[in-house]
């Protein structure tokens, strides 16, 4: 959209009309797509295993043809299909090989011809790189289910399980809430077994170098140690043949206590943890149980589902998830950056409807650790009240204040007051903070068979610690304890090259942004030793175009240090927002940076990204934000001009 002229211009550090008109652009095109009561949703992309196993999930059940909608799935599959004939987990990646016998398997089901180009190519893939024997364990279970494997290839999780003590070396309170949310009726299915209906008769044996009935359990995954898993390995031996011999009464017992953990966090249309394998679990799970009582949960749970569909016109999709309060809270800070009355009144518009959503009545998971703190979380999507959110937490209070600063009066106080409650009193042992819990950090049970995509727990981490202590310090609490606390356990976590870990966003670019920004609110001087550090590693990896960009080979285990990747918006504006949060704003990168933004605005404003900058778990699941590339982009333009104009140096806030 913009041109060679305005580029230079922006390059050489002046701020006119013509970037005025940029920000304004990205605006009103924020304004357009904000909701009428306020918020913002935006779609949520992840890779080929959720549209794929919403194909299957509907196999599964048996349910009745849906021609037109598969066909959409299907053409949506078909363009995400790698060069290398597989499915990658992001944009450009390398092959993945569940997902890749996931797509094959969905391709298969709605139709799809074995001979087919594109179904030969994923074919040969598969068995070029060993065959599906390599699927993780979750696909390993999907394949149970529709009878290709045996339940003997897939570790043993008797229902049991879910009545043991707190005390036990496993325990639901141990692991994650995406764990605990997506196991507990998983264990339902893999002690009671089931068989799909599978009404199509699909199967893919052709995945397979050997006879599929003849596979045992998997080898140990890269991550895990040979120590502790040959001892779990040695665990899974002696409970497989126990776990048939379970008493009636116990497994009952267990049953009903699934079935209840289940009901109670069942939330409605917005479903079990608000994220899709747990709420098709659901299903499954009340499929099973049967009973007048679970087919209404069943039907409420599969309804949930559905919503998270997105349907286009050639294309269909199922989001792992939905973003509103996220979205809104995001976009809200970038126009409160902007900080025009028009944005400053839609914002405050944003927060007024995310008031309601604060969760100040249920005592969630946390509180296995926290038994005596009052809630006061915000949850990511629109309803999850079990499991409020940190990350979203610290950035709804940090709008908030600012709002109140931008004198929309005292309407956020008792919110902000209850959140920063909250939020002190989630921070974990080390001084920092992790997404959903409380020093949940038992690593161990990463190495269970069970843990092969060694995301079983929810660890405080650099990016989400970096939030909380930037809203308490643009609060007023830099002189803190729990500040103090918080910067030196984000001291302690930078890397020799200046860098900082991105737990939930691609990667060190966006960790980097996050602790920049934190310690800048905490009062530590650009100057800082850390801060010169970071600022000099941001620079260093700018990409020629001016943009800065990363994709998810980064999370490698043997990562050695940054690899160029192509320039993305999002990825570019972080770095940004670091560079100025540690005084670097009137550097000629951050020029640099700011002219690409300029140059790659498209026509409606905003700009165009295909590739994946958000994370779900490192090396297994990444995230498309489809909201990123509106708002970031924007914030930092603002940002850049607010600095260059004298309106806001140095950054005064938090993010």
């Amino acid at each position: 959209m913009m041109n060679g002229d305005l580029e230079a211009r922006v390059a050489s550090g002046r701020v006119d009309e013509a970037l005025n008109r940029a920000i304004t652009t990205a605006c009103d095109t924020l304004f357009a797509q904000q909701q009428p009561d306020g918020h913002w949703l935006y779609e949520l992309e992840a890779d080929a295993t959720i549209p794929a196993e919403y194909i299957l999930l509907r196999a599964y059940r048996g349910e009745p043809d849906a021609p037109e909608l598969e066909r959409k799935i299907g053409n949506y599959l078909r363009r995400i299909q790698g060069a290398h004939g597989g499915w990658p987990l992001f944009q450009d990646g390398d092959f993945d090989m569940s997902a890749s016998v996931k797509a094959y398997f969905a391709l298969k089901m709605i139709g799809d011809a074995p001979d087919a180009p594109h179904m030969k190519r994923a074919r040969e893939a598969i068995l070029t790189r060993g065959g599906a024997i390599h699927s993780n364990v979750f696909t390993r279970i999907l394949l149970s289910l529709f009878g290709v494997l045996r339940w003997q290839s897939v570790p043993t999780m008797p229902v049991e399980i879910v009545l043991l003590p707190s005390w036990f070396p496993f325990h639901f309170s141990k692991v994650s809430y995406w764990a605990r949310t997506v196991m507990v009726p998983l264990l339902v299915l893999q002690t009671l077994q089931p068989r799909a209906k599978n009404p199509r008769g699909i199967g893919i044996d052709e995945l397979f170098l050997q006879p599929p009935h003849s596979i045992g359990l998997a080898a140990k995954a890269p991550h895990q140690n040979w120590g502790w898993f040959t001892f779990f390995r040695a665990v899974d031996i002696v409970i497989r043949p126990l776990s048939a011999l379970s008493p009636r009464a116990l497994r009952q017992r267990a049953l009903k206590a699934a079935d209840d953990f289940v009901t109670e966090r069942l939330n409605g249309k917005d479903g079990l943890g608000a994220i899709f394998p747990a709420m098709a679990n659901a299903v499954m799970m009340f499929d099973l149980l049967g009973g007048p009582e679970n087919e209404k949960k069943a039907a409420i749970a599969r309804d949930s589902v559905e919503r998270l569909l997105v349907i286009n016109d050639d294309e269909a999709y199922c989001q792992p998830c939905l973003s509103p309060v996220w979205d809104s809270a995001l976009a809200a800070q970038a126009l409160l950056e902007e900080g025009s009355p028009k944005s400053v009144e839609s914002a405050r518009k944003a927060l007024d409807w995310l008031v309601p959503l604060q969760v100040l009545d249920v005592k969630g998971d946390w509180i296995a650790r926290r038994p005596d703190l009052r809630p006061g979380g915000w949850a990511f999507q629109y309803a999850n009240p079990h499991y409020p959110d940190l990350d979203d937490t610290a950035v709804i209070l940090m709008a908030m204040d600012r709002a109140r600063q931008e004198g929309v009066g005292d309407r956020y106080d008792p919110a902000i007051a209850r959140g920063v409650e909250w939020i002190k009193g989630m921070q974990s042992s080390n001084g920092g903070w992790a997404a959903f819990d409380v020093d949940n950090t038992f690593s161990y049970l990463n190495n269970i068979p069970f843990a092969d995509h060694g995301a079983l727990l929810d660890p405080p981490t650099e990016d989400v610690g970096a939030r909380c202590v930037s809203m308490l310090a643009q609060i007023g609490e830099k002189d803190s304890d729990a500040v103090k606390r918080g910067v030196d356990y984000l001291r302690s976590q930078q890397l020799p090259d200046g860098s900082w870990y991105g737990r939930w966003g691609l990667n060190y670019i966006y960790g980097t942004w996050s602790v920049l920004c934190a310690l800048n609110a905490a009062g530590i001087p650009a100057t800082d030793p850390a801060m010169r550090k970071a600022a000099q590693w941001l620079l260093s990896i700018q990409n020629a175009d001016g943009g800065w960009g990363e994709d998810g080979t980064s999370y490698k285990l043997e990562y050695q240090g940054h690899e160029p990747a192509p320039s993305t918006a999002s990825q570019t504006a972080w770095a940004l927002l670091g560079l100025m949060a540690c005084g670097e704003a009137s550097h000629a990168a951050v020029a640099k940076g700011v002219a690409y933004l300029a140059r790659t605005q498209n026509d409606e404003g905003l700009w165009d990204e295909e590739r994946y900058t958000g994370t779900g778990f490192p090396r297994v699941f990444y995230l498309r934000y489809h909201g990123y590339r509106k708002y970031f982009p924007l914030w930092a333009m603002a940002r850049y001009r607010n600095i260059m104009s004298g309106a806001n140096q140095p950054v005064r806030y938090g993010m």
